[in-house]
């Protein structure tokens, strides 16, 4: 199964689709809705049997047939492409490409979420002082913090950041990657979904997007804004 299209996705594509599944996404019914901005002159074939995409249980997805045509997910086009990825639930469309990149913004807490997420990190004798970040995709949403064996894990609609004394990256295989701030950092793929790891003070932060709504730029952006809680 290819995908081939005479010139580089350098602009925007924007497919109407459904979501199925935070592993991968596929064709629904408006597959016929697709716009394309292209420019420069190159080939580009993407084989499908390279990108498997998993449900958020890691099983497979098997791709969508429709009108005598099987699609990719989307998401196996923004690998090989190396472009970002954005969702717009409100549309129901997906864009790709550089074009797309959602802003970051400030995490604005309320009085009760910085109470809990303080909280959290208050069961760890020795690691009490709280830890956040302050940027955040524009559209993203914080929902609660949840403590760990080791540490405590701050869960966003499209993003998680994890807080802990350990380096959960040593295991793994790693690119390396310095922050706007100078601070060098790791990018590693324990699974599916890539994660940036970097010490920061006594502890270390892991940034991912489980459901790869946040690119890796944006997660590097985000990362610089980890600080103390106040």
């Amino acid at each position: 199964m290819k995908i081939m299209m005479k010139k580089s996705v350098l602009g925007v594509m924007v497919l109407g689709m459904t979501v199925a599944g935070a592993g991968g996404v596929y064709a629904g019914t408006n597959l016929q809705k697709i716009t394309a901005y292209l420019n420069g002159s190159l080939d580009i074939q993407v084989n499908g049997s390279h990108f498997i995409a998993k449900d958020g249980n890691g099983n497979k997805l098997t791709p969508i047939t429709y009108n005598d045509t099987t699609y990719l997910p989307v998401r196996a086009v923004s690998d090989a492409l190396n472009v970002p990825i954005v969702y717009d639930a409100a549309t129901q469309q997906i864009r790709i490409g550089t074009g797309t990149t959602t802003p970051v913004v400030d995490v604005a807490y309320t009085a009760a979420q910085v109470k809990a997420i303080k909280a959290a990190f208050a069961g760890f004798d020795g690691f009490e002082t709280a830890y956040a970040p302050t940027l955040m995709n524009k559209g993203d949403a914080y929902q609660k913090a949840v403590g760990t064996g080791d540490g405590v894990n701050l869960v966003f609609s499209h993003m998680m950041v994890n807080v802990s004394p350990r380096d959960y990256s040593y295991d793994y295989e790693s690119k390396d990657a310095t922050l706007s701030n100078g601070v060098k950092a790791k990018w590693y793929t324990p699974s599916d979904v890539a994660m940036l790891t970097f010490p920061l003070d006594d502890r270390f932060v892991t940034i991912s997007s489980p459901d790869a709504m946040v690119s890796k730029a944006q997660l590097e952006k985000i990362a610089v804004g980890v600080a103390k809680l106040k």
